[in-house]
């Protein structure tokens, strides 16, 4: 399980940082996205997976094994404010296209 989650946020990182550099101004929008969805992956992951493991106190079970809520909170307060920032991106970008005409990054397209 550990390996298949290593995988996953590698390839979602570099998948992120290659879309990052990218000279559009959309695609480094959804790389930014995926570069979060990737920190979220690895908050999860430092906290421990777990499979079927309470989150409520009960009597006569170990604190070992429960599941840890801290890295539950992280990445959901992490989630909202991923939201409002691509939501704020968005309306950047289409403000920023109205004004120059072009969705490039530096406002010019480039010659090839």
């Amino acid at each position: 399980m550990e390996l298949i989650l290593s995988l996953g946020i590698g390839v979602m990182t570099g998948s992120g940082v290659w879309l990052i550099l990218r000279p559009r101004t959309y695609q480094v929008i959804i790389g930014l996205s995926l570069l979060s969805y990737a920190v979220n992956l690895f908050i999860f992951g430092v906290g421990g997976l777990k499979v079927n493991a309470p989150a409520i106190l009960t009597d006569g079970v170990a604190v070992s094994a429960y599941s840890d809520p801290v890295p539950q909170a992280l990445v959901l307060t992490a989630i909202v404010i991923g939201f409002a920032t691509t939501a704020l991106f968005l309306v950047v970008l289409i403000a920023s296209r109205g004004l120059t005409g072009t969705d490039h990054v530096d406002g010019r397209e480039q010659s090839q």
